[in-house]
This record gives structure tokens, C-alpha cells and sequence, in this order.
């Protein structure tokens, strides 16, 4: 089974173990992990890959884009969308501080063991 390794706002990491094909919005769900922000939480597509407020950062280790918007985030460095991301392997994501949809540019600086 995959390890998923959620870095939060807080700057600490959980790893949960995730079933091979799970839905990463849906195993952060269960997880009791939101990818919303508060306003989100309950305004949303219910993961339908329409209203773009699931977005997280995802590190090398995701994969490729193959969802519209996920492709138009790779190309204008966006946060992907956790709805259209299913976990093959073991990941690293990093939640998003935002109000509704993130912002644009570069993801957090990468987390090291000390």
C-alpha cells in the first residue's frame, strides 16, 4: 500500500497509508485532512474536478498531469487538483494556505530531516 506523506500548514507532516488507486481528496477526507479552505468546505464540486478548491502542492514523487486544469497548473505552476489525482505510490504533498483556490507560483519550500 502507498505512503502518503501530507505536509500541513503547520509545518508538521503525517504519513497515512493509502490504498494502490485510492482518490488522494478522498483519502485525505477519511483521513480527516481537509484540502479546503474554510469557505470550501462546504461550497465545492464534491470532486468533480470543476471548482478548483481542492488544489495541494505535489511533490516530484505525484504523477503526471492527465485532468485539464491540472495540466494548465503544471504549465502555469498552480496547485493540482487532490479530485483527479489518484495514489499509485508513495507521494508527498504539501496542503495550500488559501482562501479559495491558492496561490500561483512556486510550492514550499522542500521539508528536511534534521
Amino acid at each position: 500500500m502507498p505512503l502518503l506523506t501530507v505536509f500541513l500548514l503547520t509545518g508538521e507532516s503525517v504519513t497515512l497509508e493509502v490504498g494502490k488507486g485510492d482518490n488522494l481528496r478522498q483519502a485525505l477526507l477519511e483521513a480527516g485532512i481537509s484540502p479546503y479552505a474554510r469557505v470550501t468546505q462546504v461550497f465545492n464540486c464534491g470532486g468533480r474536478g470543476l471548482c478548483a478548491t481542492c488544489g495541494v502542492w505535489i511533490d516530484e514523487s505525484g504523477p503526471l498531469p492527465t485532468h485539464w486544469h491540472d495540466q494548465l497548473a503544471a504549465i502555469f505552476r498552480y496547485p493540482r487538483l487532490s479530485c483527479q489525482i489518484k495514489v499509485e505510490h508513495d507521494m508527498t504533498i504539501r496542503l495550500v494556505d488559501k482562501w479559495v483556490w491558492g496561490n500561483r507560483g512556486a510550492p514550499l519550500p522542500a521539508v528536511t530531516d534534521e
